[in-house]
């Protein structure tokens, strides 16, 4: 699916990181920015050998017209975590297209690891993510969408979703979804969401692991919700489907707490952020 280009940029940012492994430890190389989206100073609560960081959008939200562009390259040998001081709102347009591309190429090791996204009522809102990875490179991110604001009694009625994800290896491609999100019948239907606002994925590459893990993380459940894993060739697929963008993240981070020993030989530890 080819993204619209938007038809007019209130704010126009792009942030491209490069991190890279200088004797044992993960540095931020190379960092660019131009436009309200930065990256705050890395630090290491778990050691040299992998670099937290996180990437902030200054004006806590995206408005119609935005168009931000985040690239995060890996090296061979560096390990790197990011995530997001908060959720990302998309905001209600009057008609200007949103739109985020986020574009990861993997060698060593990432986790993308973002806050939920909330979709306002009346937004037209376009997200993409492109992960191209390495031979041996390992990736574990996920996305969380949380459709009106719930708290605030706010449904979400009209305005557009759109959103495509593409995850390659060595040009070979792993997994693609897209679908567009407006209000009506899909969000009620059972071939759409079945009524409920929150939906989510988390994916991992490499799968090749063993049986009594893939059991353990089967096993695992939302508190709210209903949750899936499914095993495809090269990549693992873990859905969620509920009404509570905080379910959903607490599912996939017992998910992301059991994989992470398995792919990256390292217990998960959380970034600070989530607990402020």
């Amino acid at each position: 699916m080819q993204l619209a280009e938007p038809v007019a940029a209130a704010w126009t940012a792009t942030l491209a990181l490069e991190f890279s492994a200088e004797h044992g430890r993960t540095v931020l190389a190379h960092k660019l920015h131009e436009g309200p989206l930065v990256v705050q100073k890395p630090f290491y609560p778990e050691g040299a050998g992998v670099c937290h960081a996180i990437v902030v959008h200054p004006p806590g939200g995206i408005a119609g017209g935005d168009d931000l562009k985040l690239q995060v390259a890996v090296r061979g040998g560096a390990a790197a975590l990011l995530t997001t001081p908060g959720a990302t709102k998309w905001y209600r347009s009057a008609g200007p297209l949103a739109r985020q591309q986020v574009a990861l190429r993997v060698d060593g090791a990432l986790e993308w690891l973002p806050q939920e996204a909330i979709v306002f009522d009346g937004a037209r809102a376009e997200a993409g993510l492109e992960a191209d990875l390495a031979p041996n490179a390992t990736l574990v991110g996920w996305d969380i969408v949380c459709l009106g604001r719930a708290g605030s009694g706010e449904r979400y009625a009209r305005g557009s979703y759109r959103f495509c994800t593409r995850v390659r290896r060595a040009g070979r491609l792993l997994w693609q979804e897209r679908a567009q999100l407006g209000g009506g019948r899909l969000l009620d239907s059972r071939a759409g969401l079945g009524g409920h606002t929150v939906f989510g994925t988390l994916f991992a590459s490499p799968c090749d692991l063993e049986n009594g893990l893939i059991s353990e993380l089967r096993n695992s459940k939302p508190e709210d919700g209903e949750g899936s894993l499914t095993r495809l060739p090269g990549i693992l697929l873990a859905r969620y489907l509920g009404d509570s963008g905080e379910a959903a993240r607490q599912y996939f981070t017992g998910l992301w707490q059991l994989l992470r020993p398995a792919l990256l030989g390292r217990e998960a530890s959380e970034p600070r952020i989530w607990r402020t």
